[in-house]
């Protein structure tokens, strides 16, 4: 019973977490989630970036009508990349399980390294 109480507070603290990061930077909840299911809370891999898809949806639609109440949400220009995102998330869902868990590692690995450097220069 303890072990189950723990493992809750640990994927409650690493929602939080996403929480957070999605709501101050309006997105990149999944590059802090992904990391904490799969190492701290246990979760394979695979596992852990579904789930981090299942979190964060909520967590942006939180985050976009946030922006949207206080008028920083241009819904005219926000509309076409979420057409854009519709197509590539049915794309990357079908292809997710053909994809080897090196490959989807090391994709990952990229696109935070690749944040991370946008975010400094």
């Amino acid at each position: 019973m303890k072990q189950k109480k723990s493992k809750t507070l640990w994927y409650a603290l690493a929602g939080a977490a996403a929480g957070v990061v999605n709501g101050f930077f309006g997105g990149g909840g999944g590059q802090v989630l992904v990391p904490l299911l799969a190492g701290r809370c246990g979760l394979d891999q695979r596992k852990a970036f579904a789930t981090s898809v299942a979190v964060i949806a909520p967590l942006c639609a939180l985050s976009a009508a946030i922006y949207y109440v206080r008028g920083q949400l241009d819904v005219g220009l926000a509309l076409p990349y979420l057409l854009g995102g519709l197509i590539g998330g049915f794309v990357g869902g079908r292809v997710f399980k053909n994809l080897s868990m090196t490959w989807l590692r090391r994709g990952f690995a990229l696109l935070i390294l690749y944040g991370g450097v946008r975010a400094l220069l």
